[in-house]
């Protein structure tokens, strides 16, 4: 952890990866991050179970550097317990629908009544205004709606990717968001809102898709991995894995095409654009998947580093742990979490600052500060364990 954002308070009321991966960002640098679960753990802390008390993968890694305090806020002790909490906090983070805003008294009008300055970062499916505001939606349903799915695969079978990139892109957006807010309330002294979206990131994602139909109705369909808009853009098969080839440009072009014993091809009119090459794509693929087919991994990976042409081997999960440049450059560091059998491998913040080096702590046991946080809105012994004996933490 970092101190940059130290002094700033955060109330977590996120679930899942949006809300909480933005509050994890603002905790790796110095935020007092204080995650709100339900008593035992919020049903997102169980996704994916490594641990012996049941906490999962995904939990591990959204909430890293945070602490933990259990919480009904909807019962009569709880909504008193919210209130202060709110005087407490700069910054409340909640990816919920408006109207589930409201009903936990996490509306802005609620919250700025008791602090006028307060930051509400929201992140929902599809933002607050529009006639699907109130639909419920994970990453899948960004990336379908986005074009992206449509792209990818075949026209038979769309695919999306199993890795949430439009959730964990909102977060990244919603916590630079929530920084940007810090900075004007410096100058202005307001608080305001910051709204997220998955439709929105998912479409910031998919936009030169977008524009070239809008532009040119070009009516795109997926190819695959090929690329279409250059070539070679592609994943190849190898004697003992697979490769992925990304070529933009002439330059980069000719160096490829010399490497396979494609000279010819150089001034060969089929490929002599991006453009050309991305519509003449299926041929450029085959001549490579032929040249990769007889050579191993390290063998192709080899020539085309010295060629000086973009590839990478395509990882399994274990590869990616085994990856020397992964290990070497500290992209994974090893936290413990009690209860898990190795350290949890989580991934580094995604963005370093020369002076601020970031260190990353493991995730909160279920409440486990919630009688030092309540001791220090506060409440006496007496008080919190009646609090307890109510359910209510």
């Amino acid at each position: 952890m970092a101190d940059i954002l130290s002094g700033i308070r955060v109330l977590d009321f996120g679930r899942y990866i949006a809300g909480p991966f933005c509050a994890a960002l603002l905790a790796d640098y110095g935020a007092d991050v204080l995650r709100i679960e339900k008593p035992g753990g919020g049903d997102d802390r169980y996704v994916l179970p490594v641990a012996g008390d049941g906490s999962g993968s995904m939990f591990l890694q959204m909430n890293r550097n945070k602490r933990s305090l259990t919480l009904e806020p909807t019962s009569e002790g709880g909504r008193e317990i919210v209130r202060r909490l709110v005087a407490w906090a700069d910054v409340v983070v909640a990816n919920v629908p408006a109207s589930t805003l409201a009903a936990m008294g996490l509306d802005y009008p609620t919250l700025a009544a008791i602090r006028p300055d307060i930051i509400l970062t929201t992140a929902s499916a599809f933002g607050s205004s529009g006639p699907y505001s109130e639909r419920v939606g994970f990453d899948g349903v960004g990336q379908a709606m986005s074009g992206s799915v449509y792209l990818s695969g075949t026209p038979e079978q769309p695919v999306r990717s199993m890795v949430s990139f439009v959730d964990f892109t909102t977060g990244l957006s919603s916590a630079y968001g929530t920084v940007l807010a810090l900075l004007e309330r410096q100058k202005t002294g307001r608080g305001q809102i910051v709204e997220g979206s998955l439709l929105r990131s998912a479409l910031n994602l998919s936009n030169l898709f977008i524009i070239e139909q809008a532009a040119t109705g070009a009516d795109r369909v997926a190819t695959g991995n090929r690329s279409q808009t250059s070539g070679p853009g592609d994943i190849f098969k190898t004697t003992d894995g697979w490769i992925i080839v990304q070529v933009v440009g002439d330059r980069l072009f000719a160096r490829w095409a010399l490497l396979v014993g494609a000279d010819d091809w150089i001034a060969d009119p089929r490929f002599a654009s991006d453009t050309a090459r991305g519509i003449n794509g299926a041929a450029i693929s085959a001549r490579m998947s032929a040249w990769c087919a007889d050579r191993s991994t390290e063998a192709v990976l080899a020539a085309l580093e010295k060629a000086r042409v973009p590839a990478g081997p395509v990882h399994s999960p274990q590869q990616v742990l085994d990856d020397p440049h992964v290990l070497a450059a500290g992209l994974l560091e090893r936290v413990a979490y009690p209860g898990l059998s190795e350290p949890a491998a989580l991934a580094a913040t995604p963005v370093t600052l020369s002076g601020q080096p970031v260190t990353l702590a493991r995730a909160p046991l279920p409440g486990e500060h919630t009688d030092l946080v309540l001791a220090e809105l506060g409440y006496d012994p007496a008080a919190i364990a009646g609090f307890r004996s109510a359910g209510v933490i």
